[in-house]
């Protein structure tokens, strides 16, 4: 039997936070169902760890019989159940019945496994609040198990996962972490606690819909929200003529979740008074892109505080040449370079354009006569070019993004493909 929707201790490390969230459901568990196996069957149980160590045992109700577990040769003509809860592994190990009838071997592994069952779901229930913040940490790190399991759990918890979401990372660091003096820890953590509950009731508040975003706290004063990213939750931060894209992944959408940022930071702003950053994250497929949207959103945040300046909403397609330069993943730098460059797709003459253009160090006139076109010409194509991507090649920031987009482009392009261009 495997089930994995249980959460092991966990430890959130990243550059600036580090959150520990410390849970024993296997412990938990294990005690409930060697009660509930023990009233069911009536005979003894033990629940073993996976290095055999008890973790639980009950004798029926009213019976004093029992077996020592390191009596080899009596546990080898046990009933043993193996089961998995995520990294844990044990063994329910079924005694004689205390009537002296047999028992099924069929029916006590269903029983087991309906039972453990049971008992994760009332464990899960009783304990909403840490199990969903542990959850959303192994998300956020993308450890874990496969997304069905994952959803499962999450649906247990009140977590709607189903619905595409993209991380907005909060840094609240000047609200929530207000100086206490050191002999006042226990003060300190308390009005920690109180400030980021207070920052997490008024993002909620402000999404309206509490099942449209999903908050937790990850230290050192970040909050992260999964915010619904599809089309029915962005529509009221969607520009006049825009058409949102539910079908597309990782850019789609970026533009209205960037509206909702600034949105949310100037409620927060209002509401709390003090200076605030938000990184927003691309939109990945599957429960794990969450992990890949986090990253996005971090990556944004700490190049937008440092080139952008310390307080704003910040994401990738929005740093210019910074991202570029600050960004120390090549995937996402590759991506980004697709991205900016994915107008001209289909605009060949547009591409060959911006290279001659480039090589010969912007100039209009040599640019031309390399092309054997007229200066009229070329100034048309390049105007397309800004129309097209928003970035003007005639504009030196702008004609940067697009040089490098250009090169990191042509890494990813198979040498066959490149040599094949005029």
């Amino acid at each position: 039997m495997v089930l994995t929707n249980i959460t092991p201790p966990i430890a959130l490390r990243d550059n600036q936070s580090f959150v520990t969230i410390l849970t024993t459901p296997f412990e938990r568990i294990a005690t409930s169902v060697a009660e509930r196996l023990a009233e069911l069957l009536y005979t003894n149980i033990w629940v073993l760890d996976e290095q055999q160590t008890v973790l639980a045992s009950r004798l029926p109700l009213g019976s004093s019989h029992d077996i020592h577990l390191n009596d080899h040769t009596t546990l080898t003509h046990r009933l043993r159940v193996p089961f998995h809860l995520n990294d844990y592994a044990g063994t329910v190990i079924i005694g004689t019945s205390a009537h002296g009838e047999v028992i099924s071997p069929r029916l006590a592994h269903a029983l087991t496994h309906l039972v453990i069952n049971q008992a994760l779901t009332v464990d899960l229930a009783s304990q909403p609040g840490a199990l969903k913040n542990a959850l959303i940490f192994r998300l956020l790190q993308g450890v874990g198990a496969d997304d069905t399991t994952i959803l499962q759990e999450a649906r247990l918890l009140g977590l709607d996962l189903t619905t595409p979401r993209a991380v907005l990372l909060i840094d609240a660091k000047e609200y929530i972490l207000e100086a206490y003096p050191s002999e006042q820890r226990e003060v300190a953590e308390t009005h920690v606690q109180r400030r980021a509950h207070l920052v997490i009731s008024s993002i909620v508040g402000f999404f309206h819909l509490p099942n449209d975003t999903i908050c937790t706290y990850i230290g050192d004063g970040e909050i992260v929200v999964l915010k619904a990213s599809n089309t029915k939750n962005l529509l009221p931060w969607v520009e006049p003529g825009v058409m949102l894209d539910d079908d597309r992944s990782t850019w789609a959408n970026l533009a209205a979740l960037k509206q909702a940022g600034e949105a949310l930071l100037q409620h927060l702003q209002t509401n709390i008074s003090m200076a605030i950053s938000i990184g927003i994250g691309r939109y990945h497929p599957s429960v794990g892109g969450i992990a890949h949207s986090y990253q996005d959103a971090r990556a944004a945040l700490a190049v937008g505080r440092r080139c952008d300046g310390a307080y704003g909403v910040h994401c990738l397609n929005c740093l210019g040449i910074a991202a570029f330069v600050g960004i120390s993943d090549e995937q996402t730098k590759q991506e980004l370079a697709a991205h900016l460059l994915s107008p001209l797709d289909h605009e060949p003459e547009l591409l060959d354009t911006l290279q001659v253009f480039f090589a010969q160090n912007c100039c209009p006139s040599e640019t031309a006569r390399r092309l054997v076109i007229h200066r009229n010409t070329l100034t048309y194509r390049l105007q397309k070019v800004a129309l097209l991507t928003g970035l003007d090649p005639r504009q030196f920031g702008d004609a940067a993004q697009i040089h490098l987009a250009l090169v990191l482009r042509s890494f990813s392009t198979p040498a066959s493909q490149a040599e094949a261009r005029p």
